[in-house]
Order: structure tokens, then C-alpha cells, then sequence
């Protein structure tokens, strides 16, 4: 998977909350305490960066099978 941090320099459009986020909230006692509040990352967002990402890795291998084919028929 993804980390959200780790993808927020690239599609921050992806993103949800900051990372380290931390809320206050009081205990059963009455006491002040804090916990993480997570990032989220909504993936359906990369697919389109991916799917590109692909197609141009794909075209270059095609480009490159075909200058070792003309390679080795020499």
C-alpha cells in the first residue's frame, strides 16, 4: 500500500489531514489526553497517474524489444 505521507509531495489532491495530527480530548477521568488522527489517502485518485505511468513504461519497453530484435538480426 500506500503511505500517505510519502504520496502527499506528489498528489496532494489525494490527501486527507496532516501528517503527525494529533487531537486533545479529555478520559473517563476527566484527564487531558491526546492520540494521532490518522491521514487518509484516497486511491482512486492515483489510478489515472498510474495508468499513465504504465502505458509510458510499456511504450518504452516495446521501443527497446524492438532495438534488441534489430540487434540480433544483424
Amino acid at each position: 500500500g500506500f503511505l500517505a505521507h510519502e504520496v502527499s509531495s506528489i498528489v496532494p489532491e489525494a490527501i486527507d489531514g496532516e501528517k503527525d495530527q494529533v487531537e486533545t480530548y479529555k478520559d473517563e477521568n476527566g484527564k487531558e489526553q491526546t492520540r494521532p488522527v490518522y491521514q487518509g489517502i484516497d486511491q482512486s485518485k492515483l489510478v489515472p497517474l498510474l495508468t499513465k505511468a504504465l502505458q509510458e513504461a510499456i511504450a518504452k519497453i516495446e521501443t527497446l524489444e524492438t532495438k534488441v530484435a534489430a540487434l540480433e538480426a544483424k
